[in-house]
C-alpha cells in the first residue's frame, strides 16, 4: 500500500503555544494535543528560516535558502526540483490549501488540488468549515484518481491580523464578524505572558488575541483531520504537524532565536510510529523534510538536497549526528536585508548578525501590533524595558546564550569570560558549516568575526 502524506502547518505559532508542549491558556489546542497522543512530538524541531515563504521553499526542496534561490519572499529557480515534482512525476496526487502564494513559482511545485483561500469568500483562511470542506474534496478527488496524495494544508492563524484585534476589522472589514469568527475568545487575564516579553496589559490584550487565532488554527487542523477519517485514508497516511515560524511578537518571527525556528512538531503514522512517543534529545530542521518524506515513500534516490532524512528518528531508531541545528535569516517581507546565522546544541545558541553595526535599525512585522508599541511606551519609564527595546532596535555582532537555562534569551554571554571556550568553539564550527555550504554571508563573518 502506497504512503499518503498529509502536511499541516501553522502559520506563525510559537512552538510552546500548544498544550501538549506545555502552554498554560485553557484548552488551547485539543485536536493538535490529540494527534500528539495518538503520535510522536519532538522537542528539538526547528524550521531553517524564521519567516513564511522561504521557510515553506526550504522545506519543499531540502534546500537552504541560499542553494533555491529563495532568500526572503523570492521564488524558487527554476533548475531546483522539489518535493511535490518528484512525488507527481511518481504517481501522487498533490494538493495544496491555503498560502499558495507562498509557494512559488506555482509550476514548480506541480499542484493537481490548488485552493487559494485568502479571500472574503473563503474567509481569508481563518475558517476551519472551508479547511474541513476543502480536504474532503481533496481527498475525494484523490480517491477517484486511483493515486496517493501528498496535501499540504496551511492555516493562515495564528499569522496576523489576530482574531478580534482591530487589525483584523481594518484589513479584513468585508470579513470581519460572522466571516472571520472565532468559537473562543481569550481575554487579557487568561493570556499567558512568554518571558522573552514584559508583562504590560497592552501585551496581554495582544497575546490574548494570538491564542484566539491559534485556538482557531487548531480547530481547522482538526477539521482535516476528521476528513481524513472520514475518507478512510487515515492509517495510510503519514501526518506531520509544524509550524513554519515562531510568533509575530518582538524576539520571535523573522529572527534566529529558540522562540523564533523552534517549532512545534507532530508525527503520527499508524503502525510506524509508536503512539505517545517523544523525542527530546535529537535535532531536525525544516530542510530535512523533504528527505525524509522521499525516505517514507521510497524515493530518497530521486533527489539530492541539503537535509537529511529523520525517518529512522520517528520509527523510534537512533540516528547519529542529531545534535546540532544551524539556522539563519535573510531578508524581510519588505525586502530589507537582516543577515543572521545562528548554530544550536542542547545547551547554546550562537547568532551572528552580520548587519548589526550599532546604526542599522531593525524592522519587520512585529513592530506593528500593540506589543512593540506598549514596549516603547514602558521603555520612558522603565531602565530593563529601555534596554531591551534598543537591544531589539539595533542588536549586536555577536549573540551567545545558554538556551538550556535561558530559552528566552534575555543574557547575551558573548563578552562573559567564562564562556570564552564555547564561543570560540561555536565561532569555529559556524565559520565550517558555512563554508561547508558555501553561505553568502560567510565573508562578512571572516572580517567581522575572525578579522581576516
Amino acid at each position: 500500500m502506497a504512503v499518503n502524506i498529509l502536511l499541516l502547518l501553522a502559520d506563525d505559532m510559537n512552538y510552546n503555544t500548544i498544550g501538549c508542549y506545555g502552554c498554560p491558556v485553557e484548552n488551547i489546542s485539543p485536536n493538535l494535543d490529540k494527534l500528539a497522543s495518538e503520535g510522536m512530538r519532538f522537542d528539538n524541531a526547528h524550521v531553517t528560516i524564521a519567516v513564511c515563504q522561504p521557510s515553506r521553499q526550504s522545506m519543499l526542496t531540502g534546500l537552504y535558502p541560499h542553494h533555491n534561490g529563495a532568500l526572503g519572499f523570492d521564488p524558487i529557480r527554476e533548475d531546483v526540483t522539489t518535493l511535490t515534482e518528484v512525488l507527481r512525476d511518481n504517481g501522487y496526487y498533490n494538493g495544496i490549501i491555503g498560502k499558495v502564494e507562498h509557494c512559488q513559482p506555482e509550476s514548480k511545485f506541480a499542484w493537481d488540488y490548488f485552493s487559494d483561500v485568502f479571500n472574503a469568500e473563503n474567509c481569508y483562511g481563518r475558517s476551519p468549515y472551508i479547511y474541513g470542506r476543502n480536504s474532503a474534496e481533496f481527498f475525494k478527488k484523490a480517491k477517484e484518481a486511483g493515486k496517493p496524495f501528498f496535501l499540504m494544508a496551511n492555516s493562515h492563524d495564528p499569522h496576523r491580523p489576530f482574531a478580534g484585534s482591530a487589525q483584523e476589522l481594518h484589513s479584513h472589514p468585508h470579513a470581519f464578524g460572522f466571516n472571520t469568527y472565532a468559537s473562543r475568545y481569550y481575554t487579557a487575564d487568561e493570556a499567558w505572558v512568554p518571558g522573552f516579553l514584559p508583562d504590560l496589559p497592552d501585551i496581554r490584550t495582544e497575546l490574548a488575541q494570538y491564542y484566539s487565532s491559534c485556538h482557531r488554527c487548531d480547530e481547522s487542523m482538526g477539521e482535516v483531520l476528521k476528513a481524513l477519517d472520514e475518507s478512510g485514508m487515515a492509517d495510510d497516511t503519514l501526518v506531520i504537524f509544524m509550524s513554519d515560524n515562531g510568533m509575530a511578537f518582538p524576539f520571535s518571527k523573522a529572527n534566529c532565536y529558540l522562540n523564533s525556528t523552534k517549532t512545534p512538531f507532530i508525527a503520527r503514522w499508524p503502525g510506524h510510529i509508536k503512539p505517545g512517543s517523544w523525542n527530546n534529545t535529537d535535532y531536525i530542521s525544516g530542510i530535512d523534510y523533504t528527505p525524509t518524506i522521499l525516505e517514507a515513500v521510497g524515493l530518497l534516490d530521486k533527489l539530492s538536497c541539503d537535509g537529511k532524512s529523520y525517518l529512522p528518528l520517528l520509527k523510534g531508531e537512533k540516528h547519529e549526528g542529531r545534535n546540532v541545528v544551524f539556522t539563519q535569516f535573510n531578508t524581510t517581507s519588505m525586502k530589507a536585508s537582516f543577515p543572521m546565522r545562528c548554530m544550536q546544541t542542547g545547551q547554546f545558541g550562537y547568532i551572528f548578525n552580520s548587519w548589526a553595526d550599532g546604526a542599522t535599525f531593525f524592522k519587520n512585522e512585529s513592530k506593528i501590533g500593540l506589543t512593540y508599541k506598549a514596549m516603547k511606551e514602558a521603555a520612558e519609564d522603565d531602565r530593563e524595558i529601555a534596554d531591551r527595546v534598543r537591544f531589539f532596535d539595533y542588536r549586536c555582532r555577536e549573540e551567545f546564550y545558554d538556551f538550556r537555562n535561558d530559552p528566552d534569551a534575555l543574557n547575551n554571554l558573548i563578552d562573559d569570560p567564562s564562556y570564552q571556550e564555547q564561543v570560540s568553539f561555536f565561532r569555529s564550527e559556524l565559520k565550517k558549516y558555512m563554508e561547508q555550504t558555501n553561505d553568502p554571508v560567510l565573508p562578512d563573518f571572516n572580517k567581522i568575526v575572525f578579522r581576516v
